[in-house]
């Protein structure tokens, strides 16, 4: 399962880089906003941390102006993927780049059926938003255990890319279930790497260690 953030801060991009362990990065308009820059010059510094896909999202709602912003976006580097909406327009316009070889993120998707408009139109990544799902009385994990039959049963090479991600909880059952991709919050994905037992064993080692009165190096 591909690892990606979601977060448009440049430090936090290049710390969880430096691990081996992202895969690509998520941004959109809000994430944009609370990163009080750029969006252009934003974009184009994830860019260059990443090899994977960096997800820009278009901010029109009808199908010309969303390929005109994509035009624009894409210019940025070659590992840009246009994310839009799961509407009409959106999946006209995913149609239309993913034709041309363009990556597309089809994001907002709240039911198994958009899931299936999106891999007709030819999207390369889903966004399902699970945490929200949960909000609202739903049970998140189950949209992505549909949305992987679905796509079992007929091949679809759209990648399901678990979306609001509030907890480790998340992360574990889109792998049991066999999502292709999560994107979370760095502090969901940090605290991934967080076991009381693991802590523990940590002190207990450097406690022995110190009664040696040894040193390495």
């Amino acid at each position: 399962m591909k690892f990606f953030v979601d977060t448009a801060e440049i430090a936090e991009i290049a710390d969880l880089a430096a691990t081996g362990l992202l895969d690509g990065v998520t941004t959109n308009p809000s994430l944009i906003a609370k990163s009080g820059r750029d969006f252009i010059e934003v974009t184009k510094e994830i860019c260059k941390l990443t090899h994977g896909p960096v997800s820009a999202e278009v901010v029109a709602l009808d199908h010309e102006t969303m390929m005109r912003e994509a035009e624009i976006l894409r210019k940025i580097a070659d590992n840009v993927c246009i994310k839009v909406p799961l509407t009409v327009d959106g999946l006209k316009t995913c149609k239309k780049l993913t034709a041309d070889g363009t990556m597309v993120n089809v994001t907002l998707c709240f039911s198994a059926n958009q899931a299936l408009l999106a891999a007709k139109a030819g999207a390369t990544f889903v966004s399902p938003f699970v945490g929200r799902h949960d909000d609202n009385g739903f049970d998140g994990m189950d949209l992505i255990r549909d949305i992987r039959l679905i796509y079992d049963n007929y091949a679809f090479e759209t990648q399901i890319l678990v979306a609001s991600i509030r907890h480790g909880v998340h992360v574990l059952e889109s792998a049991k279930i066999g999502a292709d991709v999560i994107t979370a919050p760095p502090a969901v994905i940090k605290g991934l790497f967080k076991h009381v037992l693991t802590e523990k064993g940590i002190e207990g080692f450097l406690a022995d260690w110190a009664k040696t009165g040894q040193s390495i190096g």
